[in-house]
């Protein structure tokens, strides 16, 4: 099971990550531009992922893990669930996720 602080490491290695918060929820940010964060009950991580086909891959691939909700339609954004994520894929979501709000100079 993974938590915040799990994802929080996931992103410490990532140049410019900083913590905060957006939408008033606990979340990481590169330069200002939050790329992960806490939903309300704190069991769900909210990510950007690339575009809405990339989105509907992840939600295909394991819907234990990945799901949405009518919020976020038309949106490419992806709700994950820490109790079912492994560490490997927290990793990579987190490091794509910032790889989408990064700019370039520090990709």
């Amino acid at each position: 099971m993974a938590s915040w602080a799990d994802v929080v490491a996931a992103g410490a290695g990532l140049p410019g990550v900083e913590e905060g918060t957006w939408y008033g929820t606990a979340a990481l940010k590169v330069r200002g531009k939050g790329f992960c964060r806490l939903r309300d009950e704190g069991e769900t991580l909210v990510v950007p992922v690339v575009d809405l086909e990339d989105k509907e891959a992840l939600l295909r691939s394991d819907p234990e893990v990945f799901f949405t909700i009518p919020h976020y339609d038309g949106h490419a954004f992806v709700l994950v669930r820490l109790a079912r994520v492994s560490e490997e894929t927290l990793r990579e979501l987190i490091e794509d996720a910032w790889r989408c709000r990064a700019p370039e100079s520090l990709q």
